[in-house]
């Protein structure tokens, strides 16, 4: 039961940022301003990560030790994320949020997302209407990580995370550019957003504006950064921690 809840409230998190991201398929109105979306999610944004972490800690999911680890991995990404933070498409935050999630798990790896962005928005000062959506957008990068399939086969495992920091650094340029896709590219034109229009309709209009404006080419950078990381550091990390996982009682799989 206590597996159930905890796996319940990952799965809601999830659904519940996806949908926040994609407003702009299902919201029939053009008339809502960007400060006004970015403060509705903080708002909810937080107090869902606050529960989140209360329900992991409570079924067992996440233990005291663990909950000391994830305070220790937060102020390293945060750190770490200082010498990238996207500029020119280089992106350093990714790699310990994915490699903690796939050792630790979905709840542990969404937690680590988005509290280490948000720190690291603290420490420079970089906050704005983008940082719910980032810290949402890493969150959902680690909440995927954990769920990648480990293997006996080392380097079997190690392709199956090269290939999903990949995968996810395309997914999360295109929820970035999702969720201010309407305010960017204004109105009237072939790639903007037409409020109330059909789903599938709407959804041309956004890959063709990620095409003329370069957005996916700009993800190549994060998802050569991410995957260079992963290879370099994986087999280091995973089995560093690893061990804390040992130490902290915990049992995972690889």
């Amino acid at each position: 039961m206590k597996n159930l809840v905890s796996r319940l409230s990952v799965t809601i998190a999830g659904v519940a940022s996806l949908l926040m991201f994609s407003w702009p398929l299902f919201i029939a109105s053009s008339s809502v301003s960007e400060a006004t979306t970015a403060q509705t999610v903080f708002i909810v944004l937080m107090p869902l990560t606050l529960l989140l972490v209360l329900l992991e800690f409570a079924t067992g999911e996440i233990s005291s030790r663990q909950l000391a680890l994830l305070g220790v991995l937060i102020a390293l990404n945060a750190v770490i994320r200082l010498l990238g933070a996207g500029t020119a498409g280089i992106e350093t935050a990714f790699f310990l949020v994915i490699l903690a999630a796939y050792v630790f798990g979905s709840g542990f790896g969404f937690i680590l997302g988005a509290s280490s962005i948000f720190v690291s928005a603290l420490l420079t000062g970089g906050i704005g209407p983008w940082l719910p959506f980032q810290m949402m957008g890493v969150g959902l990068v680690g909440l995927g990580a954990g769920t990648i399939p480990h293997s006996s086969n080392k380097n079997l495992s190690k392709l199956y995370l090269v290939l999903y920091s990949i995968i996810s650094s395309f997914f999360y340029g295109s929820l970035m550019t999702l969720w201010n896709w309407p305010y960017l590219a204004g109105t009237g034109t072939s790639i903007s957003y037409v409020a109330g229009d059909p789903i599938l309709d709407n959804l041309v209009r956004f890959f063709q504006y990620e095409l003329v404006t370069g957005g996916f080419f700009w993800d190549i950078g994060r998802a050569v950064t991410t995957s260079v990381l992963v290879l370099l550091t994986g087999t280091a990390l995973i089995a560093t921690l690893n061990r804390a996982a040992i130490r902290a009682g915990v049992i995972r799989r690889g």
